[in-house]
């Protein structure tokens, strides 16, 4: 009795063909084999360490997930501090005429009571700049007030502190509820029409939210000074991004036919960053700043439309139907190319918090 009811269960949780398949799975018939049909919620959490059409697809994002969630605890223990290299060189050239010890003394103890956050920078001058001092000259209030305020204007830029990161946490929330949310749908979506229902919204909502916090940190640290365009914006792609996700709950949205309309969808509200990013160019050209996180921006945008193209042409799969099953399928590199993606959007959220946290607005 023991043995037929083993033997029942193998054949009952093996892995079947598309022709198989209930028709609430059937998604892309190029992907001809190894599918798991209604499976009990066991054996799907089980098969995250099995062979299936769904490992790959499981496993990219949530090493994604793990990877932003690694990220993100390291940038909240991150803690920026003033360039002193920087300081040191400008305070050379900037100083010159600086030529008394005492004068220097003074000059630590009023920068120490006025910028209480920088209380070194006194035995910084005295360690830094001892070659240009000499006790046979005197100086006088006037030339200590002049160094104090040349001195408070040099360091003005790196004492602004830290700007606020609730954007770039938003973005790093949006991608590690992506990546959670893609990993749960494709280990959970074959167990019932109903569970597949669920999980398959929750991935959309997930990719919008993406997309739309993505947004952020850009719009936030590149308009920081201008709220009029700040709130434009940001309110812009939020009320998008709302209107996909409930545009996303309609029941014909995650059907197979539908596949274009969703790509071009969420493609759409990805391009719809290019007018931010070109304001800011216009208002920023003189920044390096602006230069470099728009580099890193362009080639955000590549690597996420080459997944949405290659996941509404199904390529490879389809000029091979059945050779791309397990792996290389063109939905597991579209889940490639948004970790990608999205991590170059944290390298560019990086130079937005460097930027701001030293020049502010």
């Amino acid at each position: 009795m023991e043995k037929g009811k083993r033997s029942w269960k193998k054949v009952k949780y093996k892995l079947v063909e598309y022709h198989s398949l209930p028709a609430y799975l059937k998604d892309n018939e190029y992907i001809v084999g190894h599918y798991r049909s209604e499976w009990p919620m066991k054996q799907l959490f089980l098969s995250v360490f099995s062979i299936h059409n769904e490992t790959v697809n499981v496993w990219t994002h949530l090493i994604g997930f793990f990877i932003f969630l690694s990220l993100t605890i390291y940038t909240a223990m991150k803690i920026p501090t003033a360039d002193l290299h920087k300081l040191h060189s400008e305070l050379i050239t900037c100083l010159p005429s600086l030529s008394n010890v005492s004068v220097l003394h003074k000059l630590s103890d009023e920068l120490k009571t006025n910028l209480p956050s920088l209380s070194d920078v006194g035995e910084l001058l005295y360690n830094c700049l001892p070659e240009r001092f000499s006790s046979r000259n005197q100086s006088n209030v006037c030339v200590l007030r002049s160094m104090k305020e040349d001195v408070e204007n040099i360091i003005a830029p790196l004492m602004v502190g830290p700007i606020t990161r609730w954007p770039f946490f938003a973005f790093l929330g949006g991608a590690m509820f992506c990546l959670l949310a893609s990993s749960a749908c494709h280990l959970l979506s074959c167990h019932s029409e109903r569970l597949s229902y669920v999980v398959r919204r929750l991935d959309y909502t997930g990719i919008a939210a993406l997309i739309s916090t993505s947004f952020y940190p850009p719009v936030y640290y590149s308009f920081l000074c201008d709220p009029f365009f700040l709130n434009l914006y940001l309110g812009f792609i939020t009320i998008l991004g709302v209107a996909t996700i409930v545009f996303s709950f309609l029941p014909r949205f995650h059907r197979p036919e539908f596949r274009t309309l969703r790509a071009s969808l969420f493609f759409g509200m990805g391009m719809s960053g290019i007018a931010p990013i070109i304001h800011k160019l216009i208002l920023f050209s003189h920044q390096p700043e602006a230069l470099h996180t728009t580099w890193y921006e362009i080639l955000m945008g590549i690597l996420y439309g080459a997944g949405a193209l290659v996941y509404a042409t199904r390529i490879p799969e389809r000029w091979m139907p059945g050779k791309f099953d397990i792996a290389g399928h063109s939905h597991q590199l579209f889940h490639i190319l948004v970790v990608a993606g999205a991590y170059t959007h944290y390298r560019a959220g990086l130079v937005y918090l460097k930027w701001r946290d030293q020049h502010g607005c």
